[in-house]
């Protein structure tokens, strides 16, 4: 039922539902609510029907949709030969000759005929059979059909099993400028500190510990202002416009599309695997997909942390990197055979060097994950698709693993700087370092790239940002006035 008849009708409070409908469009919509045992007239019977309340245009001639757990409440017999559903109540039938009044329905004011008033479409359930196909594969789908269905509430529970779906909206969060959030404060080192551009201690940033009162309250002023260019949540990213940069996958002149199996992935894997795709979908990033020509296999890879030394089976001391977590990877391999590589050079990693040392001031900036930001060609997106325990989604943004995906983020900054690059600042990938000579022209220049980023939607990640800093780390070298290591 559209949400615009459930006002008009003053229905009452709406039942709470954590159900997903994934649509023909492959848009996967968040109803509002259920209403639950409405009842129906349907000629001379009447009969308890739950509706699922959904935001979308309201139709004339069908101001509602009545799925099959309608259908099994009326003991419904449908003959596929004549065209006619006969709805039961005890030893009483009624007949409708569904295709006839599909066909030729009675005038919009004259429902004098109840048989043209009624329209039983099985859209519903196809939405919700699809989702569970897309999460569950295709198995779980056949067996559930062929039980009885109890009640709508009986394919929100499969799903919110399966998923565990915490009421996923359609509607995006609130920007963190105007719903901070809590975020946990790592300890600084000694030339650092923790800076708020939000009331009551919200919206940290990282500046330097050494600057005077005065040119910290200027600085903040310029951050105040700019505060939209800072990602402080992975909503927080808007997308760069398609004016400015588009990825696009361009197949080599003969190539055959590889569909690859999913991979066998333990209970933890699954775990992370689960949380990635729920974080994904949930911010808009990719969408369920079943007729893709191109699937990819979805890996679980552990997260590095630091060096250290540990003991092996015979006493000794070896050196080892701790495992700190688990990232989610896609193979896309087989993909990249096929791609047509674009070659749009990075910048010589010495060269920048040199133009960074010996400033006064830098601010090293980085992107809040930066290739989310940066849309994927319609055309091109289901190239991207992986399948996982849960289904097979595809990417809305530019995921990591394409091989062109760093030519293509550096052509769009590129793009977007050509005219501070060595001049004022320098750009590697999603790395950025704003410089000067003087604190003045360091800030100077800090606010024009701000305002550039405001302008084109590019999210900087606040906690990996060091603003009016004396030196700091660059693709792993030290950069300071003095020296360059």
């Amino acid at each position: 039922m559209p949400y615009s008849l459930y006002e008009k009708l003053a229905l009452g409070e709406l039942s709470p539902t954590r159900m997903t409908l994934s649509l023909a469009d492959r848009t996967v919509k968040c109803p509002r609510g259920i209403v639950e045992n409405l009842l129906v007239k349907v000629d001379k019977f009447v009969f308890p029907v739950d509706f699922v309340i959904l935001d979308m245009e309201a139709d004339e001639t069908v101001p509602i949709i009545l799925g099959r757990p309608f259908l099994r409440t009326a003991k419904a017999i449908i003959d596929v030969f004549d065209g006619k559903v006969t709805l039961r109540v005890g030893d009483e039938t009624v007949t409708f000759e569904v295709v006839k009044s599909m066909r030729h329905p009675s005038d919009h004011d004259d429902f004098s005929d109840p048989c043209h008033s009624v329209y039983f479409i099985n859209s519903f359930m196809s939405h919700v059979d699809r989702c569970l196909e897309y999460v569950c594969g295709a198995d779980l789908v056949v067996e559930r059909s062929e039980e009885e269905c109890e009640s709508i509430d009986e394919g929100v529970g499969v799903i919110s099993e399966v998923l565990e779906i915490d009421e996923l909206r359609e509607e995006s969060k609130k920007p963190s400028v105007e719903s901070p959030p809590a975020l946990e404060l790592k300890v600084l080192p000694s030339h650092l500190e923790y800076a708020f551009l939000g009331e009551d201690s919200t919206l940290p940033v990282v500046i330097s510990s050494r600057l005077s009162e005065e040119e910290k309250k200027r600085q903040l002023g310029v951050l105040r202002m700019y505060k939209g260019a800072i990602a402080w949540r992975l909503s927080d990213i808007q997308g760069i416009s398609p004016a400015y940069c588009t990825h696009r996958i361009l197949m080599e002149d003969e190539y055959k599309p590889v569909v690859q199996p999913q991979r066998h992935l333990n209970p933890n894997m699954q775990e992370v695997v689960k949380k990635e795709v729920l974080k994904l979908m949930d911010e808009g990033l990719i969408n369920p997909i079943s007729d893709s020509s191109w699937v990819s296999p979805t890996q679980v890879v552990p997260k590095k942390g630091g060096m250290t030394v540990i003991t092996n089976e015979k006493n000794e001391l070896i050196p080892s990197r701790t495992v700190t977590g688990w990232r989610v990877c896609i193979d896309y391999r087989k993909l990249n055979d096929a791609t047509r590589k674009d070659h749009f050079p990075l910048p010589f990693i010495d060269q920048m060097l040199e133009r960074l040392a010996g400033q006064q001031f830098y601010c090293f900036l980085d992107g809040f994950f930066g290739y989310f930001q940066i849309p994927i060609a319609p055309e091109d997106q289901e190239k991207t698709t992986f399948t996982c325990p849960y289904g097979t989604y595809a990417y809305h943004r530019m995921p990591f693993g394409l091989c062109n995906t760093p030519a293509t983020f550096q052509r769009c900054m590129v793009a977007i700087f050509q005219d501070m690059i060595e001049s004022s600042m320098e750009v590697f990938m999603d790395d950025f370092s704003v410089y000067g000579d003087t604190f003045d022209k360091c800030l100077e220049n800090l606010e024009r790239m701000l305002k550039r980023c405001v302008e084109t939607k590019l999210m900087l990640n606040w906690e990996k940002c060091h603003f009016m800093v004396t030196e700091g780390i660059v693709l792993g070298h030290k950069i300071s006035r003095p020296v360059l290591r």
